[in-house]
C-alpha cells in the first residue's frame, strides 16, 4: 500500500468524525439530547452546592436513562477531578424528588467520611449513615426495623466502604461429641483372633445426632473437623458452625471511657472529667452521630470545654474516626441479602467502579449481589477498563446480568464465568492464538513435528463492544469539558534522562548477563525467571546506590551481580534531575508531588528524602503505615508544617485524595497498573486548583524503563478509547504500536 494513501487515525478522525458521528446517531439514538428536564434543573438549583453546568448535562443524563428509560444501571465515566461525588449526590437529589427514599454508597473505606459530609453539605436535612465501624451490625438491625415503617420525607443515604462490605463475622465449627464403641481384633483380618472393645469420640450433628465422616467415609474427630468452609448436616441442614461473639467490656461507661482515648488532646484525666461533666449516654450519643455537637461542648458556665486550635484537631479527627458501642459482626452483604426486602434501596452509587472487575475477588462478588437487590445501580469510574476487555465484562455482568444473558453469555453447569469471559474476549477483544512448532520424535519414513497453542489476551476493544456495552448506558465527563474558567492548564511531558558513564557501562553488563539467562530459561520453557529479569532491569537503574545480586528463584545460583555506583549522599542523574526541578518549583512557590514505587531493600523514598533535604529542602514521606483514613489529615499536617516536596508511592494517593497543594508531579517510577497511574497523575488537576499543573514521567534513555512507558502509553490509549478520547498523555510520544507490559517487556529483551 502506498504511504501517500495511508493516514494517522487522530487525523481520520479530524477529517471524517462529523459524518461518523451522525452515522452512530443514527443508528443508536441517544437517550438524552442535551434538551434539560426543566423541573430536575430546578432541584438542583435547590441544593446548597450547586453543580456546574457540565455537571448537571451528567446527571440529565443519569436520570434520563435510569428513571425515563426504565434501564437498570448507568456508569459516569468522568476524569479524576471533575466531582463525580457531586454528580452522583446530585442524581441522588433528583430521583429523591421524584420519589427515591434511600441510597446505597460503596466507598473506598478512606473516602467514607468525604462521602457523608459531602452529601450533608449539598442536601440540607439528608440523613446519612455510616457503615464502616465495629457498630455496622447494629446499624444493619436498625435498618432491618425501618423496613416496615413509613418512610421520611428526608432522603437517606447509607455509606458503606467497601472493605466492610465483604468482611464477614467471626465463626467457629460447632458440632456434638458422640461416642462411638467399635470391636477391634488384635490381629487385622482375623475375626477368630482375641477382640476388645475401643470407644472413640467422633464429631456428630448438634441437632440429629448424624456422625459426621471424612470423603472417604470414615467417622471425623471433633479436632479435626475442617474449619475452613462453614458447613451444614447432610441430614438435617443444622448449622455445623457458631459466631465468636468479642468479649464486652465491663460497662457502658468503659466503652465511652475507651472511645475517647482515640481523640487526639484527651487523655485518661480528661476523658473522667467528661464523663464526669456529661454522662456517657450523652457522650455516645454525639459520638455516634453529632461529632459537632460534641466539639463545640459547653460546661455548666456556658464556656467551651475546648479551646479552638484543640477543637480544630478534634473536628479533623473525628470526620475519620467510627466508634463502635455495640457486638458482634456480620457481613453487611449478606444480611442485606437476608433481611432487607427486595429494593429497600432505590439506588446504589458504586464509587471507583473499576476496582470491582476482577472474577473471583471478594468485593467484586459483594457487590454483584447487592447491585442485584436494588432497584437502580450507578457505577463511578475515572477509568472505566485498563486496556483488557474482560476489565468490562464482569463489570457488566454485575451491573446488567440481563443485558449479558440476552446476548448469550452464561454461567456454565459449575456456575464459573470462565467461558464467556473467554466468549466476551473473542467477540469483542483481542486474543492472540500463539502457535509453536517443534520437532517431535521420528517416525520410519519422516521426522514427526509437534505444533502447541496457547492463548493470550492482549490490549483492545472493538468498536461493536463499545457502541453495545459502552455508548447506551455511560454519561462522559472530562476536566476541559467543564469550563476554561473552572480549571487551570494540564500538561504532561515525558523527560529522557541519559545515565552516567560507569552506570550505562554497569547495565549494559547486566542487561547482557539477564537476557541471555532468560532466553536460555525461555527455549528451555523455563518462564520462572521473567519476574526476576524484568524487575532487576527496571529497578537496578534507580537503585544502583547498592549492590545488585540477581539468583534463580528457584536453584538460588548466582545469575549475575552488579556493584554500586553511587554512593549514600551521591545522586544519580534522575534523582538529580528531580532536585533541580524542586528548587525551581520552590523558587516559583510550588510544591513538588514525587511518586517512587520501590520498597523494602529497594527503598528509594528513604533516600530521596535524605538526598532532596541536603539540597535544602523540606520533605514530607508519606508510607503506607498511615492509616488509609488519615491520610488526607496527615498530608494536610506536613503542609501546614511547610514541606516543599511529599514522596510516596502512587498506589497510597491514587483515590480519593485531592492533593491540590501540589501542582507539579514527578513519577520517578509508574509501575505497570494503568488505573494508578491515571488516577496519581490527576491528583492536584482538580475543582479548586488555580495554579498550572505540570506532570512529568522521568526515565532512563535506552533501558527497560522506558520501554515499560511506551508500554504503559498503549494500554492508556485502549483505556481511553472507551471514554471517547484519542490518547493525550505525556506518554503518548512513546506509543509507536498489545500483550501484556510484563510479557511484552520479555519479547523486546528476548528479541
Amino acid at each position: 500500500m502506498e504511504s501517500s494513501n495511508v493516514i494517522s487515525l487522530s487525523q481520520f478522525v479530524e477529517d471524517f468524525g462529523d459524518g461518523l458521528l451522525d452515522a452512530v446517531a443514527r443508528q443508536n439514538p441517544p437517550v438524552y439530547d442535551g434538551q434539560a428536564d426543566p423541573y430536575r434543573d430546578m432541584v438542583m438549583d435547590g441544593l446548597a452546592r450547586n453543580p456546574f453546568d457540565a455537571q448537571r448535562e451528567v446527571v440529565q443524563a443519569v436520570t434520563r436513562l435510569l428513571v425515563d428509560a426504565g434501564e437498570p444501571a448507568a456508569v459516569i465515566n468522568a476524569e479524576m477531578g471533575t466531582g463525580k461525588t457531586m454528580m452522583a449526590i446530585s442524581t441522588a437529589a433528583v430521583m429523591h424528588a421524584e420519589g427515591a427514599k434511600r441510597f446505597l454508597v460503596i466507598s473506598p473505606p478512606h473516602l467514607v467520611y468525604k462521602w457523608r459530609r459531602e452529601i450533608r453539605e449539598t442536601i440540607p436535612g439528608a440523613k446519612v449513615w455510616v457503615l464502616n465501624g465495629p457498630d455496622t451490625l447494629r446499624k444493619l438491625i436498625a435498618m432491618r426495623e425501618m423496613a416496615g415503617m413509613p418512610s421520611t420525607d428526608e432522603p437517606e443515604f447509607f455509606v458503606l466502604g467497601r472493605v466492610r462490605m465483604r468482611m464477614g463475622f467471626h465463626w467457629k465449627p460447632a458440632v456434638a461429641v458422640r461416642k462411638q464403641h467399635i470391636r477391634q481384633f488384635t490381629e487385622t483380618g482375623n475375626e477368630r483372633s482375641p477382640s476388645f472393645i475401643r470407644t472413640l469420640e467422633v464429631a456428630s450433628c448438634p441437632g440429629c445426632g448424624h456422625v459426621l465422616v471424612d470423603g472417604d467415609g470414615n467417622p471425623l474427630v471433633p479436632a479435626a473437623f475442617p474449619a475452613d468452609v462453614r458447613r451444614n448436616c447432610p441430614e438435617c441442614g443444622t448449622a455445623l458452625w457458631t459466631l465468636i461473639r468479642p468479649r464486652r467490656p465491663k460497662s457502658q461507661r468503659e466503652l465511652v471511657h475507651r472511645a475517647l482515648l482515640q481523640i487526639p488532646t484527651i487523655g485518661p484525666k480528661s476523658a473522667d472529667r467528661l464523663l464526669s461533666m456529661f454522662g456517657e449516654e450523652a457522650l455516645e450519643e454525639m459520638l455516634s452521630d453529632n461529632v459537632y455537637e460534641f466539639v463545640n461542648l459547653m460546661d455548666g458556665n456556658g464556656e467551651l470545654v475546648f479551646a479552638d486550635r484543640q477543637a480544630a484537631r478534634i473536628e479533623r479527627r473525628l470526620a475519620t474516626l467510627e466508634f463502635g458501642f455495640g457486638q458482634g459482626g456480620y457481613q453487611p452483604t449478606e444480611f442485606i441479602k437476608r433481611y432487607l426486602p427486595q429494593n429497600f434501596f432505590d439506588l446504589l452509587i458504586v464509587d471507583e467502579g473499576h476496582e470491582f472487575k476482577n472474577e473471583g475477588s471478594a468485593q467484586g462478588q459483594a457487590m454483584g449481589v447487592l447491585a442485584n437487590h436494588v432497584r437502580k445501580v450507578l457505577l463511578l469510574t475515572g477509568t472505566l477498563m485498563g486496556g483488557y476487555a474482560d476489565d468490562l465484562f464482569f463489570l457488566l455482568w454485575r451491573i446488567m446480568p440481563q443485558r449479558m444473558v440476552e446476548d448469550g453469555f452464561r454461567a456454565n453447569g459449575r456456575g464459573s464465568l470462565g467461558s464467556a469471559a473467554m466468549a466476551f474476549m473473542r467477540q469483542h477483544g483481542v486474543l492472540k492464538d500463539i502457535y509453536k512448532e517443534s520437532e517431535g520424535d521420528a517416525h520410519r519414513t519422516s521426522r514427526g513435528k509437534q505444533v502447541t497453542v496457547r492463548t493470550v489476551k492482549a490490549p483492545g476493544f472493538g468498536p461493536r463492544g463499545i457502541a453495545r456495552y459502552v455508548l447506551p448506558f455511560t454519561a462522559f465527563l472530562k476536566l476541559k469539558d467543564i469550563g476554561a474558567d473552572v480549571l487551570p492548564p494540564y500538561e504532561e511531558r515525558y523527560v529522557d534522562v541519559a545515565m552516567g558513564p560507569e552506570q550505562a557501562e554497569r547495565y549494559e553488563q547486566l542487561s547482557s548477563t539477564l537476557t541471555a539467562e532468560l532466553k536460555e530459561a525461555l527455549r528451555k520453557g523455563d518462564n520462572s525467571l521473567l519476574g526476576v529479569v524484568l524487575n532487576t532491569l527496571l529497578a537496578w537503574p534507580d537503585t544502583c546506590f547498592r549492590e545488585e545480586v540477581v539468583k534463580h528463584p528457584r536453584t538460588r545460583s548466582l545469575l549475575a551481580f552488579a556493584g554500586s555506583v553511587y554512593d549514600e549522599g551521591e545522586p544519580g542523574p534522575k534523582e538529580q534531575a528531580l532536585i533541580d526541578l524542586c528548587r525551581r518549583e520552590k523558587a516559583r512557590g510550588r510544591r513538588v508531588l514525587a511518586y517512587t514505587v520501590y520498597t523494602g531493600m529497594r527503598d528509594t523514598s528513604g533516600r530521596l528524602k535524605a538526598l532532596l533535604e541536603q539540597a535544602g529542602l523540606k520533605v514530607g514521606v508519606l508510607k503506607a503505615s498511615v492509616d488509609t483514613s488519615r491520610r488526607e489529615d496527615w498530608i494536610m499536617e506536613q503542609v501546614e508544617r511547610g514541606i516543599d516536596v511529599l514522596v510516596t508511592n502512587p498506589e497510597l494517593v491514587k483515590t480519593g485524595l485531592d492533593l491540590l497543594d501540589f501542582p507539579t508531579i514527578v513519577f520517578m517510577q509508574t509501575g505497570y497498573n494503568v488505573y494508578t497511574l491515571q488516577q496519581a497523575a490527576r491528583r492536584s488537576w482538580r475543582i479548586g486548583q488555580k495554579e498550572p499543573v505540570d506532570v512529568i514521567f522521568l526515565g532512563y534513555a535506552d533501558t527497560a524503563q522506558t520501554a515499560c512507558l511506551s508500554l504503559m502509553a498503549k494500554k492508556i490509549a485502549v483505556a481511553q478509547s472507551t471514554s471517547g478520547d484519542m490518547p493525550e498523555t505525556g506518554l503518548d510520544v512513546l506509543n509507536q504500536d498489545g500483550d501484556s507490559i510484563e510479557v511484552e517487556l520479555a519479547r523486546r529483551l528476548a528479541a
